[in-house]
């Protein structure tokens, strides 16, 4: 590799090589850990530039993987990393979706060790997800995943991307009872019987809800809430990040995705769901895309277990954290509230 993968390990030569400054324009740099990502390390460097170099930026961040070796093993093996320096190598820039500027991305062959300069979004700041958002507080996002949506809806172009086609179903299918097993004894007093009979009734279907497909694919971010959101302190604009999850998959279950696990009041969540929807699909056919409302609305309903899924998954995958316990009971908590009013496991057992 002639590049770092540690914050320690980046230099100022490197840094004015790859910033495209002249030897000697930056005088000294200094890392600060910012947010609470669990699969992966992030910094914000601040950088001292001499006055020949004013118009570079003053903070950049910096995203590195893990120190911790579960979250590493766990990265390599569904292409975690791979996904997120493809989006930033690949696709952001012409894409058109709120998302930082990329100064830098690159990863080694063995899928984990790599790194990512990204412009410092300040003020913006990273959503609450143990203290939620309500639907208006949403749009922003909702509009920023339309536009992603609306990127490659249909599109061959898909396949362009083999680092998109990775498939972790026969790997998800073995590991995913197990990991209910595990979720079910550490949430057993935090969640009700109700919450965790939705991970249960995962499990019986399984099979059935892994084998369903989009019924037009496309480029979804895949961990779509509003931790992975950065938005200006009056919440008038938002900026998607964290792109360690981006597939080919379902437009209309991403978005049941963020609204799921955003919500936090159920009764207002159940009242948000068909605004929300409606205000995706006025968004996607104001970036061109023609659609089936019917269909979409029944992957939506089916994308509510997206949520619970993921929280049961990652919780067992990652290196735990006391917000971390708390930010994935409520990652499990407010969708399986949403998939029993959308009758979400009943339409999975039926294919429909």
């Amino acid at each position: 590799m002639n590049f770092p993968t540690q914050i320690d390990q980046i230099s100022v030569p490197w840094l004015e090589q790859v910033m495209g400054a002249s030897s000697g324009a930056l005088r000294a740099i200094s890392a600060k850990a910012i947010g609470t990502g669990q699969m992966c390390d992030s910094f914000r460097l601040s950088l001292d530039w001499t006055d020949g170099a004013s118009d570079k930026p003053q903070t950049i961040v910096v995203k590195c993987p893990s120190q911790d070796p579960a979250s590493r093993h766990v990265a390599g093996l569904t292409g975690t990393y791979v996904k997120e320096v493809g989006w930033y190598r690949d696709l952001a820039a012409a894409s058109g979706v709120a998302a930082p500027t990329c100064y830098f991305a690159d990863i080694d062959a063995n899928d984990v060790d790599f790194i990512l300069l990204l412009s410092d979004l300040a003020p913006a700041v990273q959503g609450d997800q143990l203290r939620g958002l309500s639907l208006d507080g949403l749009r922003p996002s909702i509009d920023a995943a339309a536009a992603l949506h609306a990127m490659m809806w249909g599109s061959p172009k898909l396949a362009d991307y083999p680092w998109l086609q990775r498939d972790t179903k026969e790997m998800v299918r073995m590991l995913f009872p197990q990991a209910f097993e595990g979720f079910r004894q550490r949430y057993a007093e935090r969640l009700s019987p109700d919450v965790l009979a939705i991970g249960a009734g995962l499990v019986d279907h399984l099979d059935a809800f892994l084998a369903r497909e989009a019924m037009v694919p496309t480029l979804v971010h895949g961990d779509l809430r509003i931790d992975n959101i950065l938005f200006l302190p009056d919440g008038s604009q938002s900026w998607l990040v964290d792109w360690q999850t981006l597939a080919q998959g379902s437009g209309a279950s991403d978005l049941a995705y963020l609204i799921g696990t955003s919500i936090a009041d159920k009764d207002e969540r159940a009242a948000a769901d068909r605004p929300a929807f409606d205000h995706w699909m006025a968004a996607l056919r104001g970036n061109g895309v023609a659609a089936d409302e019917d269909s979409l609305w029944k992957e939506y309903r089916v994308g509510a277990l997206s949520g619970y899924f993921m929280a049961v998954f990652a919780s067992m995958n990652v290196v735990r954290t006391e917000r971390g316990d708390e930010m994935f009971a409520v990652m499990a908590e407010r969708p399986a509230h949403q998939a029993i009013a959308l009758g979400s496991l009943e339409l999975v057992a039926k294919g429909g």
